[in-house]
């Protein structure tokens, strides 16, 4: 053979095997990245080719799909009291992308998720019928807390404190993403995204706030946990007004007439004595409340439920007047309306700390388990003596102090207010938080409870009428009723 043609003959079977290789890298090793790319048509095409699994809450989807008119998109998502439920569904939009349950679940929930296929299917790729997200929420408790918010800017959130299970979750103003599932709805989604409200941002599990004097409960525990007093009962050394450490700044009380000089936890929990607090903090210095913080979730930065909370914050790399504000729940520390329910929940149930899940079960069509989430995966946070202890004096506050509001006849209810400052030298109008735990009467047997908190930013009522007490409190307290019915 002429050396020319053979040297040629080589360079194209080389260029063949090259082509051949690429093909097989592709398919083998770049093929699942390229079916996965959100740049991808097609897998918005197959996402959208067929009715998408359902969301459910005790049983009833909040979810549906509905047929398209004229689209290679064959069903686009619909949702049942959109608004109500927005917290804890996400959106899925042929145009946006999907967020929350329906982002977490997307590959359950339109049919594409290996553990749907049988080993055929996966051979073929033939696309299996959706599965289903069973969520813990209770629907009463939900409505209630929806209706109690009203036109109120803020959230509320429940939780079974021995199971963990999250009972309602709600962040006002809502918003309802059937407005956005489709792909024409560019002016719903301009709207919704330059609202100055901020309707798409769940501030039940994504807005860290200054929780005020809701904070002191962590305090307590750590006052208590650490020795620094023997019991609720037991007198502090707190002078009234108390003078931050190494500064002139001096703490008042919002209540002048509050006995609050050299008062006991209880006491100073009534009547939220900012110098008790502010004190017990500097005395047991950053790290020791630092660590009873951690301990009850702040500063965890991986907090799945399995929607993704934000951080709450305790900082750190303070002077002592600076830790003394932390104890009133001020200076850089912030809280979810999450957080603070974990806080009562741990209380609520002898100190015990329940992990906190929004999803149950996660089932295919046929209706067998693909996940489930294992209720009562507990972590000790303060002893059974402490829990106890603090219940009694959290039960004072609704019996005769700042919280009154909460109570409900004939359950046993304890809880927290707290105003927390907002803006330069407190300019704008205080937030409104109440943290809560009630138990039914149980003759003995193991009864129905639930933990609550709730966080007004905003009723649009004046400055001098914002209070945990007038505002979260009636909240928290129909929430409450709700899941102890």
């Amino acid at each position: 053979m002429n050396k020319t043609i053979r040297n040629t003959s080589v360079f194209v079977l080389l260029l063949v095997l090259a082509l051949l290789g690429r093909a097989t890298w592709v398919q083998a090793y770049e093929g699942k990245a390229l079916a996965d790319d959100s740049k991808n048509r097609r897998k918005t095409i197959a996402q959208y080719a067929q009715p998408l699994g359902d969301i459910v809450v005790a049983g009833s989807p909040v979810t549906g799909s509905k047929k398209t008119e004229g689209d290679d998109l064959a069903y686009k998502r619909t949702y049942t009291d959109g608004e109500l439920y927005a917290a804890v569904t996400g959106y899925s939009s042929q145009a946006y992308g999907a967020t929350q349950l329906e982002g977490i679940y997307g590959d359950v929930l339109d049919g594409t998720d290996d553990r749907l296929k049988n080993p055929l299917d996966a051979l073929t790729r033939r696309q299996q019928e959706p599965g289903t997200v069973l969520t813990t929420i209770d629907p009463e408790v939900q409505k209630a807390a929806y209706r109690a918010l009203g036109n109120k800017k803020g959230a509320a959130v429940a939780v079974d404190p021995a199971t963990g299970r999250i009972l309602g979750l709600v962040s006002t103003p809502s918003y309802d993403p059937s407005k956005i599932a489709g792909t024409t709805d560019g002016d719903a989604w301009e709207a919704l995204t330059t609202d100055e409200d901020k309707p798409m941002v769940n501030r039940a599990l994504r807005q860290p706030l200054p929780p005020g004097s809701t904070f002191k409960l962590v305090v307590a525990a750590a006052a208590l946990e650490n020795g620094l007093y023997g019991s609720v009962d037991t007198a502090t050394k707190s002078p009234d007004p108390y003078t931050l450490p190494s500064t002139r700044t001096v703490l008042r009380n919002e209540n002048a007439s509050a006995p609050c000089e050299n008062a006991t936890i209880r006491t100073a929990l009534r009547y939220s004595c900012n110098n008790v607090f502010a004190k017990m903090a500097a005395d047991l210095g950053q790290d020791r409340v630092r660590a009873m913080a951690e301990r009850f979730g702040f500063n965890e930065d991986e907090l799945d439920v399995p929607v993704r909370a934000y951080a709450s914050v305790y900082p750190s790399g303070m002077d002592r007047a600076q830790t003394a504000l932390t104890g009133i729940g001020q200076f850089d520390v912030t809280a979810t309306p999450l957080q603070m329910a974990m806080v009562s929940a741990a209380i609520a149930n002898d100190g015990l700390l329940a992990a906190p899940h929004l999803v149950s079960k996660v089932v295919d069509s046929d209706g067998d388990a693909l996940t489930s989430v294992k209720d009562g995966d507990t972590e000790r946070i303060v002893s059974s003596a402490t829990a106890g202890q603090l219940r009694s004096a959290m039960r004072t506050v609704v019996d005769e102090g700042t919280g009154t509001n909460a109570a409900i006849a004939g359950v046993e209810v304890g809880g927290k207010t707290g105003t927390a400052q907002h803006g330069e030298n407190n300019s704008k109008t205080p937030y409104a938080w109440f943290t809560s735990y009630a138990k039914a009467p149980s003759d003995g047997k193991p009864g129905k409870q639930v933990a609550v908190a709730v966080m007004i930013e905003d009723s649009g009522a004046a400055r001098s009428e914002v209070s945990g007490n007038g505002l979260a409190a009636p909240v928290a307290r129909k929430m409450m009723a709700a899941a102890l019915r």
